[in-house]
C-alpha cells in the first residue's frame, strides 16, 4: 500500500481553499452541496442607470464561470479524498491502473494516468 499522507495534506488544503473561494463567490446548494450557485447582490436596479445594471450584469457572468471551473475542482478533490478513505486513491479511473507519480505531485486530483487525461469526464 502507498503512503499517500503528501497528497492528503495537498487535498486537505485545496479542499479548504476552494471552499473559501467557493465560499466569495457563491452559496453551496443544500440539496446538491456538488453544486454551488453565483450569489446575486441586492442592487436597486430601478434607481440604478442602465450602465451600472450592464456593468454587474457582466460581473455576475464572469463570477458564473469563475464559480464553475472552481466548482469542477473542488468536487475532484472531494472525489480524490473520497478514494483515500476507500484505498482507490491513485488509480486510473478508465483502466484502473495506477497514475504516475509525477501526475499526481502536479495535481494530487488527477483522475487519470497520462495516456487517458484527455478521456477524463468533467
Amino acid at each position: 500500500m502507498n503512503d499517500y499522507t503528501k497528497y492528503k495534506k495537498a487535498l486537505d488544503t485545496e479542499f479548504e481553499n476552494l471552499g473559501k473561494e467557493l465560499s466569495k463567490l457563491g452559496i453551496q446548494n443544500i440539496e446538491d452541496p456538488s453544486s454551488w450557485d453565483v450569489k446575486n447582490p441586492e442592487m436597486d436596479i430601478m434607481g440604478a442607470d442602465e450602465n451600472e445594471v450592464a456593468d454587474r450584469s457582466e460581473e455576475i457572468q464572469i463570477d458564473s464561470i469563475i464559480l464553475n471551473e472552481l466548482t469542477v475542482r473542488y468536487n475532484n478533490v472531494v472525489r480524490a479524498l473520497r478514494k483515500l478513505k476507500d484505498g482507490t486513491y491513485g488509480m486510473c479511473e478508465i483502466d484502473g491502473k495506477p497514475i504516475e507519480e509525477d501526475r499526481l505531485q502536479a495535481n494530487p486530483s488527477a483522475r487519470t494516468c497520462m495516456e487517458h487525461v484527455e478521456q477524463e469526464q468533467v
